[in-house]
């Protein structure tokens, strides 16, 4: 435990302070935490957090988003964001080392440093996966927060949730529907809906068995804005290999971006099935194809002339 605290530590105080030195002298519009730190001053004074006017782009988050900047209106909007940033990497990495510390690996992805760039919540989120008492922060972004909730159910993080939900709505019963009311301009993409490669996410489904299956399937199915929301989708591979192809792989997203100016969300979902998606749907074809030659006796987990094709078509769109 007192290892596993100290790399955690370690890991969210570099991370914050990278967090900090990337964002001194960029426009504070980048800062995405900005609006729950405004909504959470918003609410000391009495105020309705969504009459406050948006940026251009700008959207609003639930309100429960601004329970979590309360302990950090102290600082300024670079320091608070390198503080939630460091604070939520650090408790993914605690809850990575629960089983060992190869799974820290997945800071090596890109959609984390594309989080970091944009001071997202994929990392908090995630931590939920891990430590029950953090699944409330799926309130704050239900596209990834939904996902994670689903795939791994856990009691004592529904009921957490259920009691941040309830003091969010005493606060304002009527966020929900000023919530929505402002999601007019939501700019995003569907992965399992871009064409053409979306509809082969579904070739998940032959390893339905394996609940990574079913995070993999809800997030291809949430609406999503650029590739951080992809972030979640490194719960699903466990071993090195797996970890290190499919980071490598990601940073194709990024040397796409680095090269071409999309016209369209469409293109950022056809980046994103390409280089993200589609190596985890490999990992778990791969996986589920050597759970069924070690475990030929079970006849619906046999690998067959059928789960080899769609495990080669896979394979053939990813290259």
């Amino acid at each position: 435990m007192k290892r596993r605290l100290a790399v955690s530590s370690l890991i969210g105080m570099a991370s914050g302070l990278l967090c900090w030195l990337i964002h001194v002298g960029r426009q504070a519009s980048s800062n995405d935490f900005n609006w729950a730190l405004h909504s959470a001053q918003a609410l000391l004074l009495h105020e309705d957090p969504y009459a406050v006017h948006l940026p251009p782009h700008g959207m609003p988050y639930p309100l429960p988003a601004a329970f979590f900047a309360l302990p950090l209106l102290w600082a300024g909007s670079r320091l608070a964001g390198a503080f939630f940033w460091g604070a939520s990497s650090a408790l993914l990495a605690f809850g990575l080392t629960r089983e060992g510390y190869t799974r820290l690996l997945i800071f090596l992805a890109f959609p984390y440093w594309a989080a970091m760039l944009c001071v997202q919540w994929s990392p908090l989120v995630m931590a939920g996966a891990f430590l029950p008492w953090m699944v409330p922060a799926a309130l704050a972004k239900p596209q990834i927060g939904i996902p994670i909730m689903l795939a791994q159910p856990n009691w004592r993080g529904f009921v957490a949730c259920a009691a941040v939900a309830a003091a969010s709505l005493l606060v304002l019963p009527s966020w929900p529907m000023k919530w929505l009311g402002q999601l007019g301009g939501f700019e995003s993409y569907v992965p399992l809906l871009v064409l053409p490669l979306g509809l082969t996410l579904l070739l998940a489904l032959w390893n339905r068995d394996d609940p990574d299956s079913h995070l993999f399937l809800l997030s291809a199915l949430m609406p999503q804005h650029w590739f951080y929301d992809a972030f979640i989708l490194w719960l699903i591979p466990k071993t090195r290999r797996e970890i290190l192809a499919t980071c490598l792989l990601s940073w194709g997203a990024a040397l796409w971006r680095g090269f071409h100016t999309p016209n369209s969300w469409a293109e950022f979902g056809l980046a994103a099935v390409g280089w993200i998606y589609l190596p985890m749907l490999a990992v778990l074809l791969v996986r589920r194809s050597l759970n069924s030659l070690s475990d030929p006796g079970v006849a619906d987990r046999n690998l067959n002339h059928s789960d080899l094709a769609h495990i080669s078509t896979a394979f053939t769109l990813e290259l």
